[in-house]
């Protein structure tokens, strides 16, 4: 870009837009366009024609070629370092990828059972523990300033104390308004609602999340603890508040596995999947768990919620579809005849039941596994009301 600016004079639009058709790496990315542009004027400013067609050749050149190798060589890093911190500091990676969300294919559902299964601790979110962002705490204790402690050169994992940034509806202010009034220890919904200047709004979205447990107990009590804060007029305003609590019944667990995720993107509660276990068994759909058993070429069924759909221009039309239970996750392949039969299901479908072949290749030890498709089933209506929360993340 510099260089186009001074030796040809560009605009700084003009040289953003050279950028841009040169990180497109691929003949339709348009480099050819800027020549007459960049040779004309460099020439206008005093260089031979011959030395400037030579800085284009050299740049078109590089977009071809230099612009992907440069990229691949600062991937390659990246993934080495996220690689070690995931093998090495997993909660630390965990608070780390949810605090910059949204990122990435992966959505913060996802990263939690990830690490979960990895041995990772993961704490709800709490008002009178969580901070803004997600923390580490220390592993089976009470929070306090978490510090690595070694043992056998191994450092023992910390938990990871979901951030009330995870809570939909709550904004960062309100949010860091609580951790900044939680140096005296809240002693009630009103308490906090009062010194942390939250309205109904924010006490709602706390509530739905079940961050006012510690406050109110289950959900529901938190929901209607929410409900019933009223600001007083001002004389009235630091006057205790002494009625006994209303004793509502415990929700259940499908009904709070739903607000999980309607309130969070995630739950720390069974996977919604575990719920329907015995009647995906008795239909035969394996879990994601079974299915590694079974050898090279096997008839396979299995069943889990769409996570990602991709059907990248590279890959001719094939369909790439990742299936999550709570084992783990299926990847499926679609061929493109397939894709197109049974589009309806395959792109419509929360729930989705494949039928096909089982694939896995024995080079790589048998790591590298899937399912490859033959026919699909839409199972939503299964899901009930959480059918309506969470999408897959579809790349095209």
């Amino acid at each position: 870009m510099q260089l186009a600016m001074v030796a040809a004079h560009f605009t700084a639009d003009q040289a953003d837009a050279l950028r841009r058709s040169m990180a497109a790496w691929s003949r339709k990315g348009g480099v050819h366009k800027f020549r007459q542009p960049l040779v004309q004027g460099m020439v206008r400013r005093g260089y031979p024609q011959e030395f400037a067609e030579g800085i284009f050749r050299q740049i078109e050149g590089f977009g071809e070629y230099g612009f992907p190798e440069s990229h691949a060589a600062s991937f390659a890093l990246l993934v080495y370092f996220s690689s070690w911190f995931k093998c090495h500091e997993p909660a630390c990676f965990l608070a780390a990828l949810l605090n910059s969300q949204p990122l990435g294919f992966y959505t913060p559902s996802q990263l939690v059972q990830d690490a979960q299964r990895q041995g990772v601790e993961v704490r709800p979110v709490d008002v009178t523990t969580s901070d803004w962002d997600c923390t580490l705490e220390p592993a089976g204790a009470a929070r306090e300033a978490y510090e690595p402690v070694t043992g056998e050169g191994n450092t023992l994992q910390p938990a990871v104390r979901l951030g009330l940034r995870q809570v939909t509806g709550l904004g960062e202010a309100a949010g860091r308004r609580i951790a900044a009034a939680r140096a005296l220890r809240f002693v009630s919904v009103d308490d906090l609602a009062l010194r942390a200047s939250l309205d109904r709004g924010d006490m709602a979205a706390l509530a739905a999340a079940d961050a006012l447990s510690s406050l109110a107990g289950h959900r529901r009590q938190q929901v209607w603890a929410a409900t019933a804060t009223r600001r007083a007029p001002g004389l009235l305003r630091e006057a205790p508040i002494h009625e006994d609590p209303l004793q509502l019944p415990l929700a259940p667990e499908g009904e709070d596995i739903v607000f999980d995720h309607a309130s969070t993107g995630l739950t720390l509660r069974r996977h919604p999947l575990a719920l329907l276990r015995a009647r995906l068994d008795a239909q035969g759909w394996r879990s994601a768990q079974r299915l590694q058993a079974l050898a090279d070429g096997q008839p396979a069924r299995a069943c889990g919620l769409v996570t990602m759909r991709q059907r990248p221009g590279t890959a001719k039309g094939t369909l790439f579809i990742s299936l999550e239970d709570e084992t783990g996750t299926v990847n499926v392949i679609v061929w493109p005849a397939l894709a197109e039969a049974q589009r309806d299901v395959l792109y419509r479908a929360r729930l989705l039941a494949v039928e096909g072949v089982w694939q896995r290749d024995e080079a790589s030890g048998g790591r590298v596994r899937h399912l490859v498709l033959r026919r699909s089933e839409n199972l939503t209506p299964w899901l009930g009301r959480l059918a309506q929360e969470g999408r897959s993340r579809d790349f095209h």
